[in-house]
């Protein structure tokens, strides 16, 4: 003779299941099973409902419950193997939900031209290919004020060792101090160009690339 197949939970309706979950919590932790009335109470059912469910699940032999007795249900071996299983499986947490703006087509800047809707979608992570090495910074300040990066901007930020002369970077200098400049590399050193007359260039020693900036974020 064949063993009995364990069911899947794909058997189960999801309020199935959860009943089968309560009954048997309740015999682990207070050794005796909810009654009807208790268990519609929990599950926010009627009593009636209840009785259907553990119908269904003495019908799948999943429950069984001696006639006339109250607190008589139990799950079965099958009941206990299956609820066994699903402990054991890792709950992975729910992704969240990625937000973009619609994205209707093109304005002109310059010459006017024919408005043309093509719907589409524009979100931070279709634009910038997110992933891990990908961050924002608020920008405090206004020393890249004429890169037209103000105070409150966000800027999006690519991981990177290393930069190209000219590039826009965020750099850590002497180890603790973040700042965001143009990059230039010179003979001796490393110089950090600002984008205001009234800031003077930083010329380090013990500089680090943190990151590329790639974007820029602002609400108007």
């Amino acid at each position: 003779m064949q063993p009995a197949a364990i069911p899947t939970t794909g058997q189960l309706t999801p309020r199935q299941l959860q009943l089968l979950t309560v009954i048997a919590s309740s015999l682990d932790n207070r050794c005796y099973s909810p009654t009807i009335a208790e268990l519609a109470d929990e599950l926010s059912i009627s009593r009636s409902t209840a009785f259907e469910h553990i119908t269904e699940l003495r019908k799948k032999d999943l429950l069984r419950a001696s006639p006339g007795k109250a607190r008589s249900l139990r799950p079965t071996s099958k009941a206990r193997k299956l609820l066994s299983r699903i402990d054991e499986t890792p709950s992975q947490p729910p992704e969240p939900p990625h937000k973009s703006i619609p994205l209707l087509g093109c304005v002109a800047a310059g010459t006017p031209i024919h408005a043309i809707e093509n719907p589409d979608s524009l979100s931070l992570e279709s634009y910038f290919g997110i992933d891990d090495n990908t961050f924002a910074l608020e920008v405090r300040g206004d020393s890249m004020i004429d890169d037209d990066i103000h105070d409150g901007d966000y800027v999006v930020c690519q991981r990177a060792p290393a930069a190209a002369n000219g590039q826009l970077v965020v750099a850590i200098v002497d180890n603790e101090n973040a700042t965001l400049k143009r990059f230039h590399k010179e003979d001796s050193c490393v110089r950090l160009d600002p984008a205001n007359e009234r800031y003077e260039p930083i010329y380090s020693n013990n500089c680090r690339i943190e990151a590329i900036v790639v974007g820029l974020v602002r609400k108007l």
